[in-house]
């Protein structure tokens, strides 16, 4: 009995922070700055067939986020004039003027940046044999080069700023990150394989750890040994999120509704958003009760 309750509560005690609410994050660099989508559904994987799921997911994401950065010395390329004179900053500033507290000049210039992914990869594999893998590694490497070069461009740009500094500061990234897509793309290329392997490896380690492996929509994703901060950087970031905590309990907390699963059920609503902890608490009340739930029927048993 002992050993039971024990891990219902290393569940609960893996659940807590996806559930309360955490600080924001300028990025995911705890998740090895990994390019996730806010509706992307993640779990940390602990379960016994964590370290064989290893062998069936894609490390496409988590390659192209570590290509960039080993690539990058090698990638020079500069916003060209004709570029950044291209550049929707009317359309920017619009967006900006409507709610400058909450632009994020990061974000609007990925999302700019990664638009033109798809037709540049289309291009770039016309010829290729495998045409369908080519395009798919390539609009990887594609979106990890506009996520880098856009928040390398607007980290000097502080919230205070006015919406003509920030738009310009995306556009500079936007344009950077269009002079070194090619030469990303190819290196980048160069280093899959070997990167493939290592991340393998790296999940497999991360399942036998208490955390587990950190898993979004199939992808393996890189914590580095952060599962946690990993955690608690895409709760903050109003990802959907699942801990599986083990075979004997797991408890998740998805479109405003928390679950929990084992020898007994509860569910309480949670607030989705960061910053309110109402509905965290009832779900934590929700989730704290299993134990007595289990303590009783055991003692029924008797």
């Amino acid at each position: 009995m002992r050993k039971q309750i024990a891990a219902l509560f290393s569940a609960l005690a893996l659940a807590v922070p996806l559930f309360v609410s955490s600080p924001a994050h300028a990025g995911l660099e705890a998740c090895g700055d990994i390019n996730v989508s806010a509706e992307a559904k993640c779990e940390a994987d602990v379960t016994g067939g964590c370290e064989a799921n290893c062998d069936s997911l894609s490390f496409e994401a988590a390659c192209s986020a570590k290509g960039y950065v080993q690539c990058d010395g090698q990638c020079s390329g500069t916003a060209t004039a004709e570029c950044t004179g291209s550049c929707n900053v009317d359309g920017c500033k619009a967006k900006c003027d409507a709610d400058p507290g909450n632009f994020d000049c990061s974000a609007n210039c990925t999302a700019d940046c990664s638009a033109d992914c798809s037709g540049s990869c289309e291009a770039e594999c016309a010829s290729d044999a495998n045409k369908s893998e080519c395009k798919s590694k390539c609009e990887g490497s594609c979106k990890a080069t506009c996520q880098g070069e856009c928040k390398g461009s607007c980290e000097g740009t502080p919230p205070s700023a006015t919406c003509e500094a920030k738009c310009s500061a995306s556009c500079s990234g936007q344009c950077t990150a269009k002079s070194n897509i090619k030469c990303q793309v190819d290196c980048q290329g160069k280093l899959d394989a070997q990167c493939q392997a290592d991340l393998k490896g790296g999940c497999q380690v991360d399942c036998q750890s208490p955390q587990g492996a950190v898993v979004c929509d199939g992808e393996y994703v890189d914590t580095n040994g952060n599962a946690k901060e990993c955690l608690d950087a895409l709760t903050a970031w109003t990802a959907k999120i699942k801990a599986s905590a083990s075979s004997s309990g797991s408890a998740s907390c998805s479109g405003g509704s928390c679950q929990a699963e084992g020898e007994a059920e509860a569910s309480a609503s949670c607030a989705a958003a960061p910053g309110t902890t109402g509905g965290n608490v009832a779900a934590l009340a929700a989730l704290a009760g299993l134990a007595g739930i289990v303590i009783s029927r055991r003692r029924r048993r008797r």
